[in-house]
Parts: C-alpha cells; structure tokens; sequence
C-alpha cells in the first residue's frame, strides 16, 4: 500500500509539475496603448485606409491612406516620404529582392509598382476589377492580386511586370496568405469559405466551409502547425486546418474584424476590429487556443501590423462623426471618418 501510494503521489506531483509550465508558459496580457502619431489628412479630404505592410528589413510601415501610401519609420513614426495620386489604396506587397513593391489600387483597377528606395511609381498593371489583398508568394516568386470586383485573381510576375494569369476565385476573395511552400488561402467572402490555391499551376485545389463563422475578411497563419486564422464578420474568429479544411475551434470577437496577426515566436494571435477591440489569443498546443486578454482600442482601429523585433503592434484609425440618416440606398449607414484625424496607434506591453 505504501509503494501504491508513494506511486500515486508522484504522478500526481509529476502532473502539478507539468501544469506549472504549461502555465508558466502562457504569455501575459498587458497590452496597452504606448503612442500615437498624427499623420494628417488624407489627399482630398476623404479619409478612408486598409491594409498595413512592415518592411523588418527596413523598420518601414508602408500605410494606406486613400489615394495615397504613407510610408513610415516603424520606431520614430516619422513620414519617410508618400506614393500619391492614386485611386483608392488597398494593400502592399514588397518584393525586396527585386528593390519593387506593388500597390493594389482598387479604383483603378491596376497594381501600381513603385521603387523601394526612392518611392517613385515606374510602372501601371492592369489587374481585374477592384483589386483588394496583395500578396507575394516566395514560392512561385509572383504576386497575387485579389480581385473584388471580378471574382478573380491576378497573377503577376514581378520581373517583368506582366500579368501570367487569371484564376477564377468562385466568389469574392478577400484576405489571403501564403504559407512559403507553394499553396495560398484565400477568404471567399460572400461563399463562406477558404480556397486553397496552388500558386505554381495557379488552380484552386480546395475549398472548405468556414461555417460558423461567416463573412471572412480577416486571415492569418501558423505556418509551422498548418492553421489558419479566419476572422469572420458575424463575430467569430474560426480556426482552421490548413491541410483538411477543417474548424478546430472558435471563438467569439468584435464586430468589424479586418486584421489577424500571428506571432510565431510568442504563440500569440491578434485579432482587431472596427468597434475598438484588441483580442488576443494563445496557442497553447496546435488544437487549443486559450484568450490572453481583450484590448479597448478606438472605434475604426481594425486594420494593423506586427514588429516582430520589439513586438509592437501598429494600428490605424481616426475619429468618426455621427452616423447620416438612413436613405433607401443605405438603410444602415455607418459614421463617417473625419478628415484630418488620421493617426496610428502602437500597441505593447
């Protein structure tokens, strides 16, 4: 009896060991507010902005900003320079090795290719109608546009500036990441699924219900445990399986999401959202994600990036006016940005 309960009483003490670490090793929350820089009004007057792309290379934040990219230094916030007269910016895709990033200017239909260094436009590429996300896969070593307006995706070859190809989507494609091995996954918002596109035959090999989560704008990846980060605008961040399509776990989030981050090295995921929230989740083991914390940001502050060096993260938006009256065109009209008061956020512990 002696030996079955010294037995006993060291798996017990092996398991309470075991559960300290576990423990231990999930990150505390804390994140809070550290700055904010003024970075004026937008050309025009209209504010309006989407996706933020971090150079680590350069410590830059390339920011859209309406009809123009503001570019940034990541650790002073001061205004390197601007890529103006355009239409209206969506994203940033940077192909370093090449010294080009290309813009997806979805009022114009075309990525417009600007030089690293000096910020100057050098070329216009016609795309298909409204290109939104714009991503650059290391493994085929072309860009990919994806289309809103047209259901589709442009694939560009960065070297010589041409279009290669046109890939049916099946719906409208938002969001999208690369996974560095050859396979993208792509939001189909209005389909409420994923694909999952082979970039180097340029065909979709998949598609996979997100359900429940619906209305996906936001994505990300753990690229090492193969899942994906799906933000859904019913308020349910989905996590997915990147090799079977299926959901794992879900949670509940704000309303608005247009950002997830992941942070490979800490094992925390980001998920920002129009109404102010900063939700921050762990991924304890690749099926279990736990919540850390939510954040209260600032209305409109939904779209972001990460610094994987300090751990900070950058975040923008404005201040909002009163919401107009309902007409019959906009039977729920949202409040309007007011210009001038556009401004990043950075966010750490």
């Amino acid at each position: 009896m002696k030996v079955q309960n010294l037995k006993r009483f060291t798996m017990c003490a092996i398991v309470l060991l075991l559960g300290g670490f576990t423990i231990a090793g999930v990150p505390e929350g804390g994140y809070h507010l550290l700055k904010k820089y003024d970075l004026g009004a937008a050309p025009g007057g209209k504010e309006y902005w989407d996706y933020i792309t971090f150079d680590a290379a350069t410590r830059r934040l390339y920011i859209s900003h309406n009809t123009e990219v503001k570019v940034l230094d990541a650790d002073s916030g001061g205004i390197v320079g601007s890529i103006p007269d355009l239409k209206r910016v969506h994203g940033i895709a940077l192909v370093s090795d090449l010294g080009r990033g290309l813009i997806s200017d979805g009022g114009a239909d075309e990525a417009v290719v600007f030089d690293l260094k000096s910020l100057k436009v050098t070329n216009h590429i016609k795309t298909g109608g409204n290109p939104d996300c714009i991503i650059y896969d290391p493994a085929s070593k072309h860009v990919f546009t994806m289309n809103g307006k047209t259901n589709d995706s442009s694939v560009i070859d960065p070297s010589s500036l041409a279009v290669i190809a046109t890939i049916p989507m099946g719906g409208r494609p938002e969001y999208a990441v690369a996974d560095g091995k050859g396979m993208i996954y792509d939001n189909i918002e209005d389909k409420n699924e994923v694909v999952a596109l082979d970039s180097r035959s340029n065909t979709v090999k998949a598609r996979w219900p997100i359900a429940p989560a619906e209305e996906a704008t936001a994505m990300d990846m753990d690229v090492q445990h193969r899942r994906l980060f799906i933000g859904g605008r019913n308020q349910i961040l989905a996590i997915m399986d990147a090799d079977t399509g299926k959901v794992l776990q879900t949670f509940p989030i704000g309303s608005g999401v247009d950002t997830n981050i992941y942070e490979p090295e800490t094992g925390l995921l980001f998920t920002a959202t129009r109404e102010g929230t900063l939700h921050v989740f762990h991924e304890d083991r690749p099926d279990r994600f736990s919540v850390v914390e939510t954040v209260k940001t600032e209305f409109g502050a939904r779209n972001g990036a990460l610094d994987p060096k300090s751990h900070k993260l950058f975040i923008d938006t404005a201040d909002f006016g009163p919401a107009p009256a309902p007409t019959a065109e906009q039977p729920k009209p949202q409040p309007a940005p007011v210009s001038g008061t556009f401004r990043l956020l950075v966010y750490g512990r």
